[in-house]
């Protein structure tokens, strides 16, 4: 499997938000929502997003993601003084203190200020960071806009269709559908901005580099060592070091121990269901006592208060 894949591996949606919004000008939205990421497709007209850290326009086919949880606006143009606000659980408020989640429906999945409105889209929002793999996360920037026909229009129409018909497991396929745009997109902003994309994915230039990583990811429960990561690679110690620390930017057994720690993250807030020793277990460490201070020297917080916040707020290595 090629690091990419592996970086694409997070994203699985449960009960993600979607809709399409139909609106006519002049509009504008604040969401703070305090979503994950959030994804937005422009089918017609257009619109410009706004936020705290950078602003774009989008036109017909255009895709935005927006790396929450921090607020952004999104209007029919730059400057438009927002009308409605979007709090979490996508209550949305009226600047005059009217609910307006119920009273701007219009049908099935359909949202907006007009039923016919020139400006529409298809929004999906990632409740909670888990549900997006937070390696995808850190690859992408707090704005990215990627041109019509990086992604498949085909799945775009697929995704509004069952948005907006009230078919049986509707949610559940929803939810799949999402994870698929979001690939796609993941892998079309990193492929457009090669500069911008994790060391590592670059590294699989080098074949000793690949295979290192190849066996970090695939077998990361061994308890691996540099002297048994370089005979598999059939090279040195040294040569092993000193190639991956040129292609990756760090040494193999501190890429492996944050590869270890981010994977263990994901499982702490996506698997609840595992205890401390099996978590432990499934990423490499012998006890969960080791583990449990790897882990706290690396986020600065306990295993069991990361999941308990589910991972809000922790800072995360490069």
């Amino acid at each position: 499997m090629d690091p990419l894949a592996h970086l694409l591996d997070g994203p699985r949606a449960r009960g993600a938000f979607t809709l399409r919004t139909v609106m006519s000008p002049p509009w504008g939205i604040d969401s703070r929502d305090e979503s994950a990421l959030t994804l937005i497709v422009v089918t017609s007209g257009g619109a410009w997003v706004g936020t705290s850290r950078g602003e774009a326009d989008a036109g017909p086919g255009d895709l935005v993601l927006v790396r929450g949880p921090e607020p952004y606006v999104i209007a029919d143009s730059r400057g438009r003084e927002p009308t409605i606000t979007v709090f979490p659980g996508q209550r949305c408020v009226a600047h005059d203190g009217e609910e307006v989640h119920v009273t701007m429906s219009h049908g099935v999945g359909t949202w907006g200020n007009d039923p016919d409105g020139t400006d529409t889209m298809v929004v999906g929002a990632y409740q909670d960071d888990s549900e997006v793999g937070r390696l995808a996360l850190s690859a992408l920037p707090p704005l990215a806009v990627l041109p019509g026909g990086r992604v498949d229009p085909a799945l775009v129409a697929l995704l509004t269709d069952e948005i907006t018909t009230g078919h049986v497991a509707q949610t559940s396929l929803n939810d799949r559908l999402l994870d698929c745009l979001l690939v796609m997109a993941v892998r079309a902003w990193l492929e457009d901005n090669p500069d911008s994309a994790p060391n590592w994915l670059s590294a699989r230039h080098d074949p000793v580099v690949a295979r290192a990583l190849e066996l970090s990811h695939e077998r990361l429960a061994e308890p691996w060592t540099l002297d048994a990561l370089a005979r598999e690679c059939a090279v040195s110690r040294a040569t092993l070091a000193a190639r991956f620390q040129r292609a990756v930017g760090t040494p193999p057994m501190t890429y492996l121990r944050t590869w270890r720690l981010t994977v263990a993250g994901d499982l702490l807030t996506a698997r609840p269901e595992l205890g401390l020793e099996a978590v432990a277990a499934r990423v490499g460490y012998g006890s969960a006592f080791a583990f449990s201070s790897a882990f706290k020297n690396h986020t600065g917080t306990s295993p069991s208060a990361y999941r308990a916040g589910r991972g809000r707020d922790v800072p995360q290595e490069a």
